[in-house]
């Protein structure tokens, strides 16, 4: 840490604690605000134009019976989304959060949209079952992808994202990146994604580990991100790496999000400063992974849908946080004794 950084990190605790409570009363709304301060680098952090960006893209994987949902439900559910009825539509809406999905790799050209953003690399990965998932430069143009939408709503002006994924079978792809990535068994990190039933689960295991030893050598991050990801992951990683970058706020969804910010921290360690983690996911891999990553979730209300909804519940608590340490009076301008004083 900077001299400078940790002059501010000791005036912005001065701030808090300066507050009319008890110190570290309001708990982690303080480690909040807290962080948003440090991220914005500013005593008075401000929260501007706040926006969901939902990145889609199909797995060739699919093809393996892995998930509970055909793939052609990746298309149908962007639909979903530029019609403004599903979840994510409705939290949006509900605390004031443009939203807008960028298309990385949907299998099917998708109708134009104000709220679309095509930035189609490919028509769906390939089976990472029989061969890589993409070549590595599919694996960096989706990156790039994902770094060019926040860089076009920073232009405009936001400085906090919501990050969501789509993409049917994508729970599948970031179980196979926790396991390489992290050397956790992988029965620990896959789960039922949309709803897989004991036996769904078992056979999702089966082919997994048939995927992973496919390739048994160490592969690095990018390499193994290429080997067995997804556009919308890989996407992701650009977005998290980009919006770090320009000190922009970031939360984190669930369990593939999350293995898009893991990935991100290997790639970019300080990138987990920006990172507020929004849920405990109740897709068995989630939980440790943010072990691993040494994360502390900040709700945990069972959730397992994507799209960025955990992240969206969330959002309200960034605000809250930030209007406490703009809005709450310190003791001496409220004129009331502080404990000691």
């Amino acid at each position: 840490m900077s001299p400078l950084v940790a002059n501010l990190q000791f005036e912005l605790q001065a701030k808090l604690d300066g507050k009319t409570k008890p110190l570290g009363a309001l708990g982690r709304i303080e480690e909040l605000a807290l962080q948003v301060g440090l991220i914005q680098r500013t005593l008075s952090p401000k929260i501007e134009r706040p926006q969901v960006l939902v990145f889609a893209g199909d797995h060739g994987a699919a093809i393996e019976g892995i998930s509970a949902f055909p793939q052609e439900v990746t298309a149908q559910m962007v639909a979903n989304f530029l019609a403004g009825g599903a979840a994510i539509n409705v939290f949006a809406r509900t605390f004031g959060l443009g939203l807008a999905v960028v298309d990385v790799g949907v299998a099917i050209p998708l109708q134009p949209h104000p709220n679309l953003r095509v930035s189609k690399v490919v028509f769906g990965t390939q089976n990472y079952v029989r061969q890589a998932a993409m070549h590595r430069d599919v694996c960096s143009a989706a990156m790039q992808a994902g770094r060019d939408a926040v860089a076009r709503h920073v232009a405009r002006g936001t400085n906090l994202f919501v990050l969501g994924e789509m993409g049917i079978g994508n729970t599948a792809s970031a179980a196979l990146l926790m396991h390489r990535l992290t050397d956790i068994a992988l029965e620990h990190c896959v789960g039922r994604g949309t709803g897989l039933d004991d036996e769904g689960l078992i056979h999702k295991q089966h082919v997994l580990a048939r995927a992973s030893a496919r390739v048994p050598q160490a592969l690095d991050v990018l390499e193994t991100l290429a080997e067995f990801g997804g556009t919308e992951i890989a996407a992701l990683v650009g977005a998290i790496l980009e919006a770090s970058a320009r000190g922009c706020v970031l939360l984190i969804d669930g369990f593939i999000v999350s293995v898009a910010a893991l990935i991100s921290m290997k790639i970019d360690e300080e990138a987990c400063q920006s990172m507020v983690f929004s849920h405990l996911s109740e897709e068995q891999g989630h939980i440790r992974l943010l072990e691993h990553i040494g994360a502390k979730p900040l709700l945990q209300l069972g959730l397992r849908l994507g799209e960025g909804s955990g992240a969206a519940l969330a959002y309200p608590l960034v605000q809250a946080a930030v209007a406490m340490l703009n809005e709450m009076a310190s003791f001496a301008s409220a004129g009331v004794t502080n404990k000691g004083g």
